[in-house]
C-alpha cells in the first residue's frame, strides 16, 4: 500500500491541491519515512510515538508557544530518521556494539539531515534530527555543540529519547522503572541533559502522566508481550479480538483476546507467521493522528515561522 492510497483524503486527486492540503501530504511523507526506521526493529515498537508524546508534553510544561510545541512533537517523531541508513547487522545487534559499530551508529544524525536535504519541510525538523545527540557539556555528536548552541527542539527531544530508551525493553535487558530512569537523568544535569528542561520533565513525572505512555504504542494501547522475546507485539486502534498478530523478532503467532470489560490481550497460537504475516505494515491511523494533532494546534506555515532566526529554511 502506498502512502497516497493509505492516507485517503489527503491524497485524493485535486486539479490544483490547496496549499494546506499539499503541506499535509508533505508532512505525512516525512512521518512514513520515519516509521520505516521503527519497522526494522521489533524492539522499538511505539518508540517514535512515545518520544513524540513525551516531547509534546515537555514542551507544553516548559511554556513554549503552540507553534513550538507542535514543531517539537513532529521532531520527536522524526528524530531517528537517519537510522534508515544503518546496516541491520549493527542496528539489530542484540549484544554490545564494538567501537567501529558505535561510530557507524553515530552517523545517523548526519544521515538524517542529508535525507531531509531536498524536502520542502526540512527546516521544521532538521535541527532535531541533526542535534538530538548533542550534549550541554559539548561531548555529544555530530558537531560537539554545547549549551545554547544546541537547538531548543533537540534539547527537548534528547531528554525524551533517553528516557524512552531506558524504560523500554531490549533483547539483552528489560526496561528499567521510571524512577530509576529519572535518577539517571538527574545525575547528568548540565552534562548530558539540559538542566531547566529536565526540571520540567521531573515535574511531569510527578503528575503520573508519563506512566500512561511508558510501554505503550499509542494512546491507551500497551505493548503486548511475546513469551520468548518480551514486549514486541504492537496492537492498533483497529485491532479486535480474534485477529492474529505476530512477533517480528521470533515470528511467533498470537491471537488477540479481550476481557469482559474490553481490555485486549494476546494468547499464543503455536504457529509461526509466514512471510506475508511478518511483513511490516505502516500504522497509517497512528501517523495520520500525529499529523492531525500537530496541525490542529497551528498551521504548518506558523510552525515554520516559529523557527529561530538563522535556522536554515
Amino acid at each position: 500500500m502506498n502512502i497516497r492510497s493509505a492516507l485517503g483524503r489527503w491524497f485524493a486527486p485535486h486539479p490544483q491541491p490547496p496549499a494546506g492540503e499539499r503541506a499535509h501530504e508533505l508532512l505525512a511523507s516525512l512521518f512514513v519515512m520515519a516509521w520505516m526506521v521503527e519497522a526494522r526493529d521489533p524492539y522499538t515498537g511505539g518508540h517514535l510515538w512515545r518520544v513524540s508524546r513525551y516531547a509534546e508534553l515537555l514542551a507544553e510544561k516548559a511554556g513554549l508557544s503552540e507553534a513550538e510545541v507542535a514543531r517539537v512533537a513532529i521532531g520527536g517523531f522524526l528524530h531517528d530518521l537517519g537510522k534508515i541508513g544503518i546496516p541491520d547487522a549493527i542496528l539489530l545487534k542484540p549484544s554490545r556494539l564494538d567501537p567501529h559499530e558505535c561510530e557507524t551508529i553515530r552517523t545517523h544524525p548526519e544521515v538524517g539531515a542529508r535525507l531531509l536535504a531536498t524536502h520542502p519541510l526540512a527546516a521544521l525538523v532538521r535541527p532535531t534530527v541533526e542535534a538530538h545527540h548533542e550534549r550541554p557539556d559539548g561531548r555529544g555528536y555530530p558537531r560537539g555543540l554545547a549549551d545554547a548552541e544546541i537547538p531548543l527542539d533537540a534539547r527537548v527531544v534528547a531528554i525524551c529519547d533517553a528516557f524512552d530508551a531506558m524504560t523500554s525493553a531490549r533483547p539483552s535487558r528489560v526496561g528499567m522503572p521510571v524512577e530509576a530512569a529519572l535518577d539517571i537523568i538527574g545525575a547528568r544535569l548540565g552534562t548530558q541533559f539540559d538542566t531547566e528542561l529536565a526540571g520540567h520533565f521531573f515535574s511531569l513525572a510527578a503528575t503520573g502522566v508519563l506512566e500512561h505512555i511508558v510501554g505503550h504504542s499509542d494512546d491507551g494501547i500497551p505493548l503486548q508481550s511475546c513469551v520468548t522475546c518480551g514486549p514486541t507485539l504492537v496492537l492498533t486502534p483497529a485491532s479486535a479480538p480474534g485477529d492474529d498478530v505476530h512477533c517480528r523478532s521470533c515470528g511467533g503467532g498470537y491471537r488477540i483476546t479481550a476481557t469482559p470489560t474490553g481490555f485486549l490481550g494476546v494468547e499464543p497460537t503455536g504457529r509461526r507467521g509466514d512471510a506475508r504475516a511478518l511483513e511490516p505494515a505502516a500504522d497509517i491511523s497512528l501517523i495520520a493522528g500525529v499529523v492531525q494533532s500537530a496541525v490542529a494546534r497551528v498551521p504548518l506555515q506558523d510552525m515554520l515561522a516559529s523557527l529561530p532566526q538563522g535556522c536554515p529554511a
